[in-house]
C-alpha cells in the first residue's frame, strides 16, 4: 500500500499553510470479496482526500479507518465500530482542531454505511460538511463514463475497482464477478449476505484505470462547491 495514504506535513508545514478547513476521511473495514482489500473504504477516502488537498489549502489528517460495517458482519476480516463511538471520535476530532484555530472540518467518506456522519455534520452548525454526496458520486460517475447504474454499482463494483485501479493498482486481485442485487431492501435487517455469496455487489469487470481518474478529477472540482458552502460568511 502506498505510504503516502497518510499524511506527511512537518509542524511546521502546516503552520505555514495556515489552513481554515481540514479533511478527515472516514473509511471502514469490511469485507469486499475476493478481489479488494479489507481497507478499500479507508484507501479510496485517503485517496480522494490527498487529490483534493493537492489542489486547496486544507489541513490532511489521518484516517478514521474502523467504522459501522454492521451489514458485514459474519464475513471474515470485517470489524466494526457502534455508530455512538464514530459520532464521539468525529465531534472529538472536531473540539481539537477547533482548538488549534481550524473551525472547518469536512468528512471525506468512503463508506456509505457510516449514515451517523450525516447527523454529525446536521448538527454542526455549518462547521462541518460531508464529502462527496449522492450527487456528486452520480456526477463523477457520468463525467468519468461508468456503464453500471449507482444503485446496482453499491460494493467493490465498477467504481470501487476503477479508483483502485487507477491510484493503487497492486491492491486490485483479478478474479472479480459482477453480482446483480438490485432489490436489497432488507440489506440492513438482513446484511449482505442475504445478496451475496461473493461479497459484491456490482460490476467488477466493467472496471478502468481511465475511469478512475476521471472519477477522481470529477470529485476535486466538486469539492470547490463543498469548500464554498462551508466558507461562506
Amino acid at each position: 500500500m502506498d505510504p503516502y495514504l497518510l499524511p506527511t506535513a512537518t509542524s511546521a508545514d502546516e503552520r505555514a499553510r495556515a489552513a481554515e478547513v481540514a479533511l478527515l476521511p472516514v473509511g471502514s473495514f469490511e469485507q469486499h470479496g475476493g478481489s479488494l482489500p479489507l481497507a478499500t473504504d479507508t484507501v479510496v477516502a485517503c485517496t480522494v482526500a490527498r487529490e483534493i488537498a493537492a489542489a486547496h489549502p486544507v489541513l490532511l489528517l489521518p484516517p478514521v479507518t474502523i467504522s459501522c460495517s454492521h451489514e458485514h458482519a459474519g464475513w471474515p476480516g470485517t470489524v466494526s465500530i457502534s455508530a455512538a463511538t464514530l459520532y464521539a471520535v468525529v465531534r472529538d476530532i472536531a473540539g481539537s482542531l477547533r482548538r488549534s484555530g481550524v473551525e472547518r472540518l469536512v468528512l471525506i467518506s468512503g463508506h456509505g454505511g457510516n449514515y451517523v456522519l450525516g447527523n454529525v455534520v446536521q448538527e454542526a452548525g455549518g462547521a462541518m460538511a460531508l464529502f462527496p454526496d449522492l450527487l456528486d458520486w452520480a456526477e463523477a460517475r457520468n463525467a468519468a463514463g461508468l456503464e453500471s447504474p449507482a444503485d446496482g454499482d453499491m460494493h467493490a463494483g465498477e467504481l470501487e475497482t476503477s479508483i483502485l485501479l487507477h491510484a493503487h493498482p497492486g491492491l486490485v486481485r483479478p478474479g472479480a464477478q459482477d453480482v446483480a442485487a438490485d432489490d436489497r431492501r432488507h440489506l440492513l435487517t438482513l446484511g449482505m449476505s442475504a445478496y451475496t455469496a461473493s461479497g459484491v455487489i456490482g460490476y467488477p469487470s466493467l472496471a478502468s484505470a481511465d475511469k478512475g481518474r476521471k472519477l477522481l478529477a470529477a470529485l476535486v472540482e466538486a469539492f470547490g462547491g463543498c469548500l464554498a458552502a462551508l466558507t461562506r460568511e
